[in-house]
Formats: structure tokens, sequence, C-alpha cells
């Protein structure tokens, strides 16, 4: 397929601009470029096509099913558009004067509402940009909070060994020593090893739960008052909420702050649909040092923006993105209190009945009920056939379904972690069981078959390692 670059021909144009309705003005030649730029040169159907073919060529969620587990690629409802391009959300200005944007400045108070509810928080932030964002805030109110009461010197931060990357990322940003604490044989954090460690350093403790593995960790609250009573805060990753909403609150599980993927949890678009958008939910202790700029409801009803005397500063210029709160208000007014129970249940029946149609052949990596995700170990595969997770992965592309997150968590041989959603159908979770085991009787019948797949997709099977240390990001003209 050739590059818009090189498509068209000089002189040939697409589009007629209106008629200018500003006075005319005129740059000084020292601004002007001393050469045209390169531009493509195209007609409109040119164009149409163009980025029609490309679309072909692109898998979204609008084309088949995403098992990115920890990701949670679901349904975006086309109502949260429309709501969102309504022109008294879409054509606000961040500079304008806050009484002329009571509205907008509504939506954050209530969707903060709602989340503090679902979460057991106080209050929530909008302002960082994605999840990780998120985690870099509420880590930074964690350093503050412990420099407020003359305890710099608590610098360690827990985090289990199959953590999401983001965690020990976030937490180095923000100044921290990372402790890694391994599993048990339940795929749980191991609380003697945690009681262990913790001493007048203990920071924090940061944790999903229910786990990357899908596990939700039933000794929670022996873990939070664990760090509680060292004198740390404990921090959660809201990765994996979309399992338990509605039903366990991260605050009454012990946790002082909280990070959302609205685009995990809510509805909102995810990757190249962005933009993303990291809520932050602090409970009492972590109130004083908010981001400035959070949303109050003021004593004569009205909406302003808060500042603090203590705050962390500001994470990010302006508000967040708005348009994506939006999305997700429309989405938890939408819902109400039943759906949003119902989205969790629905989260965990397609889990569990994608599990049970593949462990009689497939081995999975904990036994049981799982929450939201769950994990497959192709490491028996691999070592009777020599078919791999990235084999069987690529085999999923032959079939229209994304794969799988593949290699992680890296505790797990040859993984593949696999979350389906509450937002597909039985018969959508049949057509990927039947996918799976098809490419399980496969790699025992024809294993080079899934070596040089995937057959039918426009891109084969690339070399990765020259992709990813040789890449081509840019074009060159002739």
């Amino acid at each position: 397929m050739k590059l818009i670059f090189e498509l068209g021909a000089p002189g040939r144009r697409s589009t007629t601009l209106p008629s200018l309705d500003v006075p005319k003005y005129t740059l000084r030649n020292t601004k002007l470029r001393q050469e045209a730029a390169a531009l493509p040169e195209v007609s409109e159907i040119e164009i149409v096509r163009h980025y029609s073919a490309l679309e072909r060529r692109t898998h979204g969620i609008n084309n088949g099913i995403y098992l990115l587990g920890s990701c949670t690629m679901k349904y975006n409802p086309n109502l949260n558009e429309i709501t969102a391009a309504l022109p008294g959300f879409s054509s606000i200005h961040p500079l304008q004067d806050v009484a002329s944007a009571q509205g907008a400045l509504e939506v954050y108070y209530k969707a903060s509402q709602y989340l503090n509810e679902i979460c057991g928080m106080e209050q929530f932030t909008f302002q960082p940009a994605a999840g990780a964002h998120g985690e870099l805030a509420g880590l930074l109110m964690i350093r503050k909070y412990h420099e407020s009461r003359g305890e710099g010197g608590r610098t360690r931060i827990f985090v289990p060994d199959a953590s999401h990357g983001t965690n020990p990322a976030s937490a180095t940003m923000a100044g921290f020593e990372i402790v890694s604490i391994p599993a048990n044989e339940s795929g749980e954090m191991d609380l003697e090893i945690l009681r262990r460690e913790v001493d007048e350093r203990t920071a924090g403790l940061m944790l999903t739960n229910p786990n990357t593995e899908g596990i939700f960790n039933q000794n929670v609250l022996e873990m939070t008052e664990i760090i509680h009573q060292a004198g740390g805060l404990c921090y959660y990753d809201g990765a994996n909420l979309n399992a338990v909403m509605g039903y366990v609150r991260p605050g009454d599980m012990g946790f002082d702050t909280i990070h959302l993927n609205l685009h995990k949890t809510f509805s909102t678009p995810h990757g190249g649909g962005g933009p993303g958008a990291g809520a932050v939910g602090v409970g009492p202790a972590l109130r004083p040092f908010l981001p400035n700029g959070s949303v109050v409801k003021l004593e004569d009803g009205s909406f302003g923006l808060e500042e603090l005397p203590d705050s962390i500063g500001r994470m990010r210029s302006f508000h967040g993105n708005f348009l994506v709160v939006v999305r997700a208000l429309t989405y938890l007014m939408t819902l109400g209190k039943e759906g949003i129970r119902e989205a969790s249940r629905n989260a965990l029946l397609n889990a569990n009945y994608l599990k049970s149609r593949l462990e009689g052949t497939y081995e999975v990596a904990h036994k049981g009920i799982c929450m939201h995700e769950f994990v497959l170990s192709l490491d028996k595969l691999k070592k009777e056939t020599g078919v791999s997770a990235l084999d069987v992965a690529k085999g999923l592309l032959d079939y229209g379904i994304h794969p799988p997150t593949m290699y992680f968590p890296l505790t797990i041989p040859e993984a593949l972690m696999i979350e389906p959603t509450e937002t597909e159908t039985k018969e959508t979770l049949d057509m990927v069981a039947d996918a799976f085991l098809e490419l399980w009787d496969k790699a025992h019948e024809d294993a080079e078959f899934l070596h040089q797949g995937p057959h039918s997709t426009p891109v084969r099977r690339p070399d990765e390692v020259k992709a990813a240390r040789e890449p081509i990001i840019r074009y060159k003209r002739d």
C-alpha cells in the first residue's frame, strides 16, 4: 500500500477554503519558509480512498474482540460520543472565566461524587492525563504527606513481583526505592515476607486487587494494616477495578489513594482513540495535598477551582482531558448503581466461561474461579510441539481476533493473559474458544504452519528485533 506522500500530482487539490472573514495579515519575510512544505498534493477521492484503505487494515474494537488482559479494551457506547459532542462541552475554552464554565465544572464535580461512592474516597482530581500519570500524582502526594510530618526518610514502596510495570516506574520517578514482594503459592503477595520487610523507612504499598493474574487478594485488609501500622500509606492501582466495582470499595480495603483508568473501567476511548484520563481519588489523609485546580462546590451552590496551601502543585496544564470525563460521566449516569454492578458481574462471568472452555486443554496458571481475567501458560505446549505463546497469538490474527497480552506476568512462563470484558456475547466467546482449540490441534499437527503465521493479514510476521532496533519512523523522499 502506498503512503499518502506517494499519491497525487503537483497542483492537485482537495479543499476549497472559505472566504477570509478577518483582516488580512502578512508575515514578514524573515518568518516565512524559504521553500514550500513537502506536503502531498492529492484529490479528495484519493484522500478518502487512502484513509478508508488504512481503516480496513486496522483492527479496532468495532472490528472484533480484544483479549488484552489488564487493558480492558471494551466497547465505547456511541451515546458517550453524542454527549461529548454537545456544543456546550465541545466549544468551551480552558481560559474562559469560571463563571461561564459552570456546566463543565459540574461535570467534574458530579463525576467525582460518583467515583467517591464507587471507590470509597473523599475527592477526585482529573488532572492526570493517563493512568501512569495518575500513579505519579498519588505517589507525589504520599511523599509530601510524609515530608509534612517530618518523615522524609520514608523512602520504600512495596510492590508485588507481578505488578504492572508502571508501578515501580512511577514510584522511582517520585523518588522512592522499590521493594518487590514475591507471591505465595496461591498467587497473592506473601504476607510473611511483607511483615519482615516493613520498617521505619516504609512509605507505602502499591497494589492491584484483583491482581494481574486475575486473583482477588483475600488478605488485603491484613496487607494494608501492616503498612499502616508501620506508618505508611496504601496506593490502589485501579487498572482492574472493572472486576469489583459496585461490590468492593478500595477505600474500605484500607487504601488511601487510587488511580482509575477511565478507558478501562468507564468506557472512554483507549490508545489511538484517546486521549486518556487518569482520575485520582484520595482519602482524608491525602486530601490536603491534591493538585491545585480540583473542582469544589461553593457555599452559594456554584462551582470553583480549589487552591490548597499544601498542594503538590499542578500535574499538567489546565484541568485535564475534559471530554474524556464527559464520556465517563455519561457511562456512569446511563448504567446507574445497578448497571455498574451488572458490568462487574458480566466481566467475571465472561472470563470464567472462556476459562472453562480452555482449561481442559490449555494449562491455566491458577485453578478455581478467576476474576475478570486469567492467565494461560503455554510452557508445556512449547516443550511438546515447539509452538510458543507468540505463535498462538499470531495464529489468532487469522481468526480476526486481537491477541491477548503476551509474556506477562513475567512470573509465568509462556504466558497469555486473557480478558474478554463484559461487553462481549456468548457467541463471540465461543468463537474465541473454538479458535484457541483449533490452534492447539494445529500445533500438534503442523507446528511449522503456526511458526509462519499469520497467513491472512496485510503484514505477516515482521522481524521484531529489527523493528525495535532499526525502526523506520519517517518518510524519506527520493
